[in-house]
């Protein structure tokens, strides 16, 4: 049996070619033929040289021919492409269909070009006039508008068992016509879909990730007309901003309140130990505009809450969460119930990490059903308590950005009612299905039964107090606990008198407290602090407090 898909060192023997998919129980016949012309973008060309990865290429090659005859019922079809050094008007490419009809040789001949270019390993070498010469990737070289832009098509209907040619006048194909970047000479594709050109009149382009069939121009005009909202821009914003952005999602909102701190640079390595101190939404819109001016993005400097959320997230396709906090994803949670639109959820503790999807579809699961009372911050430690290794995040965060991607491309048709966790130190990946809670469905985890603002961090009220110091606090007749665990007293002790070491998880187990005592919580940061101070008040504690920032306040880092 003569093999579908080939490479010839030798020039192509055109006749015997047609004759080796002549069938006479078929009607139609179609073929192609890719020509090298003597020019490509203005530039003379001598000669090409081609190259390919044989083995690999064969099987594709075979796999896309039998895909063309399967979908179009064609019963005889071939591909043969040249290798080596070619001359100009050497045939570097030839298809050839026979079927039934016109119409299913026509399409299974487009189809087999279109698909070798996309997906066939071959590279071209372009020798020029001039005496340069360049590799390029041979991907996308087939004009997708028809099989006769840039190329012959030959194609003809038998009547009565005779064939007759319709040969129109050779056009050149597209191996010596093409988009791709030549390295050589600085030219650079102009994609369809890019928008927006720099001073320096460079333009986004996305080829390598058109090149793939899932995307080509149609997706690429997807994410161009998406907007994506990125809550948090830290270790995981900033792998999901550098993807998105680099992708060409067309609109990017940054929503982040915090400010650079050198600690933070282990893991969000798109910024610089001089720009400590510094806004992260604004540093990260900056990065987003360098590396993409073609996307607009819009900083907010401001933490995500209850009463901004809705004004923050309008008009958002996908929110992706990049927090450390739980009180923002479940706010993200009900503000997806109220506005309608689905996020996705990470989160990092030290080697692991999880994502989540929320819809806002009649059998989802949302967060609320998987967690029926939101958790408290600090009881579960975030980057700055747990401690993380600065790749941890990167990695979760680079997922987040590939799911959110294939979901804006219409890619993603799994089922997404799962948590999917992910350990860093096994590489092990488990799923487990979230199932929609009955209450859920009645309506009872939507903001209709539920106010949004019991999703929030408590505040700076009642479970906060700020000293000066510590002897302060004293005096006010409070006993100051110090919940942080031991390797962090001794890192930072607090060396005031009086003061008494009680781990956080000894406080949530049950370590007894005299009810009529008045007591004052001291943590890193005051995160910690705070949520305990609030599980000790819901257990019958009234007297209890935390210390605003911690003993980062204390030491005037607050």
């Amino acid at each position: 049996m003569t093999a579908r898909f080939g490479f010839s060192h030798q020039a192509l023997d055109l006749a015997a070619l047609r004759a080796s998919v002549a069938d006479v129980a078929n009607g139609g016949y179609a073929s192609f033929e890719g020509w090298v012309r003597n020019h490509n973008e203005g530039i003379a060309v001598s000669s090409l040289e081609y190259e390919a990865f044989q083995q690999l290429a064969i099987k594709e090659g075979e796999r896309i021919v039998a895909e063309a005859c399967a979908r179009f019922g064609v019963t005889v079809a071939r591909c043969v492409h040249r290798v080596g050094a070619l001359a100009l008007g050497d045939v570097a490419v030839w298809v050839g269909v026979s079927a039934h009809h016109r119409d299913e040789a026509f399409r299974a001949c487009r189809y087999i070009i279109d698909e070798v270019k996309h997906r066939v390993p071959i590279w071209k070498k372009e020798h020029y006039v001039t005496g340069d010469s360049g590799w390029v990737n041979c991907e996308r070289c087939a004009a997708a508008a028809t099989v006769t832009a840039g190329a012959a098509a030959v194609a003809s209907e038998s009547h009565d068992r005779g064939h007759s040619h319709h040969d129109p006048a050779h056009a050149h194909h597209d191996h010596a016509h093409h988009e791709h970047t030549h390295h050589d000479h600085a030219h650079h594709e102009h994609s369809a879909t890019a928008s927006g050109r720099t001073a320096a009149g460079l333009v986004p382009d996305y080829s390598r990730q058109m090149t793939l069939r899932e995307v080509g121009p149609a997706g690429q005009a997807k994410l161009t007309a998406s907007h994506v909202a990125v809550v948090g821009a830290g270790g995981l914003g900033v792998p999901v901003l550098q993807f998105l952005a680099g992708a060409g999602v067309g609109r990017l909102t940054i929503i982040d309140g915090d400010r650079l701190e050198p600690s933070n640079l282990h893991r969000q390595t798109w910024y610089a130990l001089s720009e400590s101190g510094e806004l992260k939404a604004d540093l990260a819109a900056q990065r987003v505009r360098a590396l993409n001016p073609a996307v607009h993005v819009t900083a907010h400097a401001e933490r995500l809450d209850a009463l901004n959320g809705a004004r923050l997230l309008a008009g958002a396709d996908l929110v992706l969460d990049c927090t450390d906090n739980f009180s923002t994803k479940f706010l993200l949670n009900d503000l997806m119930h109220e506005l309608g639109v689905p996020v996705l959820l990470a989160s990092v503790y030290q080697f692991e990490g999880q994502l989540q999807w929320l819809r806002p579809a009649p059998t989802a699961a949302c967060l609320r059903c998987v967690w029926p009372d939101a958790t408290r911050d600090g009881l579960v430690g975030n980057c700055a308590e747990a401690g993380v290794l600065g790749p941890v995040p990167g990695v979760l965060g680079s997922l987040q950005a590939l799911q959110a991607l294939q979901w804006l491309l219409g890619l993603i048709d799994d089922d997404l009612d799962a948590v999917t966790m992910i350990d860093l130190r096994s590489l092990a990946i488990t799923r487990v299905r979230a199932r929609r809670r009955a209450e859920c469905s009645a309506g009872s985890c939507a903001p209709a039964k539920r106010a949004l603002t019991q999703c929030r961090a408590p505040q700076a009220n009642d479970l906060e107090r700020e000293y000066a110091g510590l002897a302060a606090a004293r005096a006010a007749g409070l006993v100051i606990i110090d919940i942080r665990e031991s390797a962090e007293r001794d890192v930072s002790p607090l060396a005031e008198a009086g003061v008494i070491a009680v781990p956080m998880a000894e406080l949530l187990d049950g370590r007894n407290l005299p009810a009529d005592g008045r007591y004052l919580l001291v943590c890193a940061r005051g995160q910690r602090s705070l949520a305990v101070a609030g599980q000790l008040r819901e257990r019958g504690l009234v007297n209890v407090w935390s210390l605003r920032g911690g003993v980062q306040a204390l030491m005037g880092l607050a």
